[in-house]
């Protein structure tokens, strides 16, 4: 067929089909580049104009581009040009959905609205030790007050042994439909989260807990890797994702380097001898999957300089002498986790979320975890509350959490009875001194 055959029947595709096409052979890349096609598609949805300024004189001339746009343009100009007009549409759409913020929480207010808007989703990308690459797509969603809990499982899941890493990536439409919501069939582009490896897993990971059927291991940020007892394949993979800058850093990265957070800009007090010792709110939740076990905030959490030590900041939120603030949590603690065939429940582990905010209300620690509970060798002193203690604590770069529980075998609950913060000094000075 003649290229200006092709070129006609070119000339009536939307911009989707027009890139497809251009993947089939270099001829149809070269014709599907033509600058007055996609100029036609660039004009029909952005409008292109030109201003002419007038010397002396306020008035202005605008002109719609028309065979100027043509000439002296390299071919696929005007195509490169309304891609990149389509992801800057994307990230201002993101930015203004993101906006309105939840005082509670200091989280954006419509996380899920935002990411369905957006057509947000999350692949992960397995890489073997031959370099081949197997792409993980179907998923099943778990949104809760402050994080979204995320699962992948199949049959096919490739072999533990000869994975090398795990990729996590945010996912976005490139294009519009014609009613300005994310096309499910075009271009997407991919924003890298989070890379993890996986070359000996069960030795280097936290042993979360274990079932009948699967053993977890635990992975910071937020992967939890479950394995098939007998074959000791993976049996499914489990990202749990804190909503803050969740949206940003799963649209505006790239698909080799993570999106950085911009610096904090701190309000100084110079009045305040103890500023960044106070003042702080926390925002926690636990939850084994389908099931809350606690959501709860506390407010005005401080540090006084004494409990400053060995690098951390200590902020109290329940202690144990106080019995006002202990907690109840109904049930055995446990995390679901379901595939197409088999399902089960893993007790004494549970996926926790903190948001920790600052003097000005803004989100200054914030992780969703997978955690799990050990036997505590201390004895109960307390009166109230006979039987067992266990602990559960929490560690990465920036913070630590230890949380004490006991459990009533009358009631059939956990109580928590302690709950400290501990937060690095560097952190905090970071925070408040950024580079």
């Amino acid at each position: 067929m003649p290229s200006e055959m092709l070129m006609k029947i070119f000339s009536y595709l939307d911009a989707v089909s027009l890139l497809s096409v251009g993947c089939v052979n270099k001829l149809f890349y070269h014709l599907a580049n033509d600058n007055g096609i996609w100029l036609k598609i660039y004009s029909r949805c952005f409008q292109p104009k030109r201003t002419i300024w007038a010397m002396k004189s306020e008035q202005t001339e605008t002109v719609f581009l028309g065979c100027a746009a043509l000439c002296d343009r390299k071919p696929g100009h005007w195509k490169k040009e309304y891609i990149f007009k389509q992801i800057a549409a994307v990230k201002t759409r993101v930015m203004r959905l993101v906006k309105p913020v939840d005082p509670y929480t200091g989280l954006p207010c419509i996380n899920k609205e935002a990411m369905k808007a957006s057509g947000l989703s999350w692949i992960i990308v397995l890489k073997d030790k031959n370099g081949k690459e197997h792409v993980m797509e179907k998923a099943n969603l778990s949104f809760k007050d402050t994080s979204v809990t995320i699962i992948w499982y199949s049959p096919d899941l490739p072999c533990l042994d000869i994975l090398l890493t795990l990729k996590l990536y945010g996912v976005v439409p490139l294009l519009s439909d014609q009613r300005g919501a994310p096309s499910k069939n075009g271009p997407r582009l991919r924003s890298l989260i989070a890379e993890y490896h996986l070359a000996n897993v069960t030795e280097s990971s936290v042993a979360v807990g274990a079932d009948k059927l699967v053993q977890l291991f635990g992975l910071n940020p937020g992967l939890l890797v479950g394995l098939w007892k007998e074959k000791n394949e993976i049996a499914f993979v489990m990202v749990n994702l804190h909503y803050h800058q969740l949206l940003e850093r799963s649209t505006l990265g790239s698909a080799t380097v993570q999106y950085t957070l911009p610096p904090n800009k701190p309000v100084l007090d110079d009045v305040d001898p103890e500023y960044g010792l106070h003042d702080y709110n926390l925002h926690v939740d636990m939850h084994g999957g389908r099931r809350t076990y606690l959501c709860g905030t506390f407010r005005g959490l401080f540090c006084r300089k004494g409990d400053i030590a060995n690098g951390y900041l200590r902020l109290t939120v329940v202690r144990l002498k106080d019995h006002t603030k202990h907690m109840p949590l109904p049930g055995t603690l446990g995390l679901s986790w379901e595939t197409d065939v088999f399902k089960g429940n893993v007790k004494d582990c549970y996926v926790m979320d903190v948001t920790l905010l600052d003097e000005t209300g803004k989100p200054f620690w914030c992780f969703s975890a997978p955690v799990h509970m050990e036997p505590s060798s201390k004895a109960s002193c307390l009166y109230d509350y006979m039987g067992p203690i266990y602990t559960t604590d929490y560690a990465d770069a920036e913070g630590k959490v230890s949380v004490e529980l006991v459990w009533l075998e009358e009631t059939k609950e956990y109580i928590i009875v302690n709950l400290v913060l501990y937060i690095s000094t560097k952190k905090v000075n970071d925070w408040q001194n950024p580079q």
